[in-house]
C-alpha cells in the first residue's frame, strides 16, 4: 500500500504539472492590460481587477503547455522517477507520444487552471472581497476545479485512463498543501502580495 501511495503522489504530480504552474507563471510574466479592462459590474465592483491580465493568462497557457510538452521530451527519453513509470497525455496511452489528443489534454488543463482562477476571482469580487483577500479552500482549489472540468470536457478518455480513484484523491490532498507553500515563497520573492 505504501509503494501504491508514493506511484499516486509521483504520477499525480507528474499529471498536473500543467495545470499547477500556469497560476505562478501568469504572476511572473503578468501585468500590463487587464482582462476585464477595467469595467465594473452593476453592482459597482470590478469584474476581475487588476490581477487578472492578458499578458499574464497567455504566459501561463504558453509556460503551462512547454511544462507537458518538456514532459513529453524527457518520457520520450526514458525518463521515469526511480523506477515509477510516468505516464503521458496521449489519449492512446503511449507514454511519449505528442499527438493532437495530447496537445489539448495539457492546453485544457493550463486554460482550465487559469479559467478556474478567473471564476473565483468573479465570484469574490460578486461577494464584496478585495484582490488578495483570503477565501480558504476556494483560494486552494479554484485552479484544480477549473482544470478538471475542462480536461473531462475536452480529454474525459485520457483522463480516466490516467487518473485512478488514489490518484485523484492524493491530488486533492496535496493541492492546498502544494498551493500554500509556493504563495508563501512567491510573498517572500516579492511576486505576491499576500503569503496565501
Amino acid at each position: 500500500m505504501f509503494l501504491e501511495l508514493i506511484t499516486a503522489v509521483v504520477v499525480g504530480l507528474w499529471v498536473m504539472l500543467p495545470a499547477y504552474l500556469p497560476n505562478s507563471f501568469a504572476a511572473v510574466f503578468g501585468g500590463g492590460k487587464p482582462i476585464d479592462g477595467g469595467r465594473t459590474m452593476k453592482d459597482g465592483r470590478r469584474i476581475l481587477g487588476d490581477g487578472k491580465t492578458w499578458r499574464g493568462l497567455f504566459a501561463g497557457i504558453l509556460l503551462g503547455f512547454l511544462t507537458g510538452a518538456a514532459e513529453i521530451f524527457a518520457l520520450r527519453h526514458g525518463f521515469h522517477f526511480f523506477g515509477i513509470e510516468l505516464p503521458g497525455f496521449s489519449a492512446t496511452g503511449v507514454p511519449g507520444a505528442f499527438d493532437l489528443s495530447a496537445v489539448i489534454a495539457i492546453l485544457s488543463l493550463a486554460i482550465g487552471a487559469l479559467l478556474g482562477d478567473m471564476a473565483f476571482s468573479f465570484l469574490k469580487r460578486r461577494l464584496g472581497l478585495q484582490r488578495g483577500q483570503a477565501m480558504p479552500l476556494i483560494d486552494q482549489y479554484d485552479f484544480l476545479i477549473g482544470a478538471f472540468l475542462l480536461t473531462a470536457i475536452t480529454s474525459y478518455g485520457w483522463l480516466t485512463m490516467t487518473l485512478d480513484w488514489l490518484t485523484f484523491i492524493v491530488i486533492i490532498i496535496i493541492t492546498p498543501i502544494l498551493h500554500v507553500g509556493t504563495n508563501i515563497v512567491g510573498y517572500w520573492l516579492g511576486i505576491k502580495n499576500e503569503p496565501w
